[in-house]
């Protein structure tokens, strides 16, 4: 994944192209900037079918005992998957599918850097892999995902 994203897509667009049968979110504003640490939208498969809601973007393990890690587990590289303790248990059980229209790739012009959006020529939504963990703060308080 990338260190930022887009979804500028609709619900409609979103249930449409992923086959969701209740619209996934209600604020329906583009996020042309959308980083890490930040809430996104996500599909994950649940009992009765797909399900998607926000995620926080940065995984924070769940045997952690900071949030602060999940600042810096914001990308996964498949090759090395299955031997970081943080990913390898979740593949199977907690895989996910991030929402988005569009990323950035920064072009370099010296030293000047310039983001260039790359989407899908139809401008469809489209998915990216992911993996989420439920996280409980050790003092008590709301679950972080």
């Amino acid at each position: 994944m990338c260190g930022r994203y887009t979804l500028s897509a609709t619900p409609q667009e979103i249930m449409d192209e992923f086959g969701l049968v209740e619209p996934p979110f209600s604020d329906t504003r583009p996020r042309y900037n959308i980083a890490p640490t930040q809430e996104v939208l996500a599909i994950v498969g649940a009992r009765d079918g797909l399900k998607s809601g926000m995620l926080r973007w940065g995984l924070i393990p769940s045997w952690a005992s900071d949030p602060k890690i999940g600042n810096k587990m914001i990308n996964a590289r498949a090759e090395t998957l299955p031997e970081k303790p943080a990913f390898r248990d979740l593949i199977a059980s907690r895989p996910c599918l991030v929402i988005a229209d569009g990323f950035y790739e920064w072009k370099r012009d010296g030293k000047q850097k310039t983001p260039m959006r790359i989407r899908l020529r139809s401008g469809r939504p489209f998915a990216m892999a992911g993996l989420w963990d439920r996280w409980l703060p050790p003092g008590g308080g709301p679950p972080i995902h």
